[in-house]
């Protein structure tokens, strides 16, 4: 997807920007701060590469960089941690050795994604300078994030905690990036977020290398930083040592619902704080972004055109970002149906699954603290919008942004359903499965419209039958509709699950 995104984009430039009004247009658009603050500061927007960049380039950047904590944290630490290091850390290869290994087959896979983005951007016909240094910087910064990943599954003695430092990074990379493209005197903010400096290459325009090669001098940093620390820990240890000695936590240990509750607490918290930060920054730029477009109405007309529809009222600007709320919230229930499989795998619920409780029980426990968590992050983004739109004196209700939240839920069922489907009949691929309604169906969504498919593939997408809530109604046949196939989901999941052994 990293090369899908961009070609679809370059593909249909000359279509959206043919009317030069138009290029104009778009341009206004992309200096407002507010759309900075979203999409990055936008150069070259008068070049098909330059467009492409402005409105994929941190979609793909994001991507990419979130694929590469949770690959090497899970090949890393997680391969580990199940054991299936100790033959090979039995023999002569010390564990610096396995870990520099495992680090530089991991690092092929940015670097290949690099090449492809830079190489589908020349075959559209883009600046060939621009290309290569675009998609130079999309390797680089994976890279970055492998190596943050790799030096984290180091420095503390378990995956999640691992993972969930190495996307705290990214949250803050991102938020850094995002505030000092809106604010231009916290513009320096950019020198210190990956993604920041990865905007400061300016492809099709300035071609900037020295950012870059801050970029790959941190990469290698950290992979030296990781390769030390490794020579100086124990197999299965990390440099932080867990706490010993505090006095026993029981606190929700008394039953199979408490402990899965217990479990999902802090990665929740984590969730929580990086969905609640990005939708209260999206409810503050709503009023600069309506309020410019409501005294542009031209503009606004052209905005749609190029893929900016509705945004011309504070509930249609809501509606529109609620409904990529699906995608993390999706993608939220698909890690942690992951992680109950992983911590199925390594054993951690062996003394669990001993006692007299029964496999139901078990996941539907696991199933109910998961959509529990799910229905936070949607609370939780809708009262952030809502927030953010009241603290700059905007017209939308507390009620109306719960709403607009709340309407993402029937995508977010159905990614919790095929990551339970998964974990019942196919529990290797519980991940992908659960990550396909949400972030498959939304770039199904983006690839029919791009390529102007016939409208059933279009159909095919959940993301297609939402409504744009709270600008209008909750579209409720298509809701029950897709919420009953994912409780059908989710009981041939559960079914599946009772009926196969441990590990299985």
């Amino acid at each position: 997807m990293t090369a899908v995104m961009p070609a679809l984009v370059a593909g249909t430039y000359s279509s959206v920007m043919a009317d030069p009004a138009a290029a104009g247009s778009i341009a206004e658009l992309a200096a407002n701060p507010a759309i900075r603050t979203l999409f990055g500061e936008p150069v070259a927007l008068d070049q098909a590469g330059g467009f492409t960049v402005w409105r994929v380039g941190t979609f793909v950047a994001v991507l990419l960089a979130a694929w590469s904590i949770l690959a090497t944290t899970r090949v890393t630490r997680g391969e580990e941690d199940a054991g299936r290091w100790d033959v090979l850390l039995a023999g002569r290869v010390p564990l610096r050795a396995v870990v520099a290994r495992h680090l530089a087959a991991l690092m092929i896979v940015p670097v290949v994604a690099g090449g492809v983005v830079a190489t589908v951007l020349l075959l559209a016909g883009t600046e060939p300078a621009g290309a290569v240094v675009h998609g130079a910087g999309v390797g680089v910064l994976g890279l970055f994030f492998v190596a943050l990943a790799g030096l984290t599954a180091q420095v503390f003695p378990a995956r999640a905690t691992a993972t969930g430092v190495a996307v705290a990074v990214l949250g803050t990379g991102l938020l850094a990036r995002m505030v000092g493209d809106g604010l231009t005197e916290l513009g320096w903010l950019r020198w210190l977020s990956p993604f920041g400096l990865l905007a400061l290459s300016e492809p099709y325009a300035q071609n900037r290398i020295l950012p870059l090669a801050l970029l790959l001098s941190a990469a290698v940093v950290l992979v030296g930083t990781a390769l030390g620390a490794a020579g100086h820990r124990d197999v299965r240890g990390g440099l932080v040592a867990p706490a010993a000695g505090r006095q026993p936590q029981l606190i929700l240990l008394s039953s199979v619902e408490g402990f899965a509750v217990r479990r999902v607490l802090r990665p929740l918290t984590g969730w929580a704080l990086g969905v609640g930060a990005y939708y209260l920054l999206i409810g503050c730029t709503a009023m600069s972004v309506t309020g410019f477009l409501a005294d542009n109405p031209a503009l606004a007309a052209e905005a749609a055109r190029a893929g900016f529809a509705a945004l011309g009222a504070v509930d249609g600007f809501a509606a529109t970002l609620f409904a990529l709320l699906a995608l993390p919230v999706g993608g939220f229930c698909a890690v942690r149906m992951s992680a109950f499989i992983a911590a199925e795998t390594n054993r951690h619920l062996t003394l669990l699954t001993g006692q007299p409780v029964s496999r139901l029980r078990l996941v539907a426990a696991e199933l109910a603290a998961t959509l529990g968590g799910a229905v936070v992050l949607l609370v939780v983004a809708g009262t952030a919008v809502w927030a953010g739109v009241a603290t700059t004196d905007g017209d939308l209700s507390l009620l109306a942004a719960l709403g607009g939240a709340g309407n993402a839920l029937p995508v977010v069922l159905l990614s919790l359903g095929a990551a339970t489907l998964a974990a019942g009949w196919a529990p290797r691929v519980a991940a992908i499965a659960g990550s396909l309604p949400a972030t498959g169906g939304f770039l199904l969504l983006v690839i029919a419209d791009s390529i102007g498919a016939p409208g059933w593939v279009r159909e095919v997408s959940p993301f297609a039958h939402l409504a744009p809530v709270p600008l209008t109604g909750v579209d409720w046949a298509a809701t029950l509709a897709m919420t009953g196939v994912a409780a059908v989901a989710t009981v041939a999941g559960a079914l599946g699950y009772r009926r196969r052994d441990l590990r299985g």
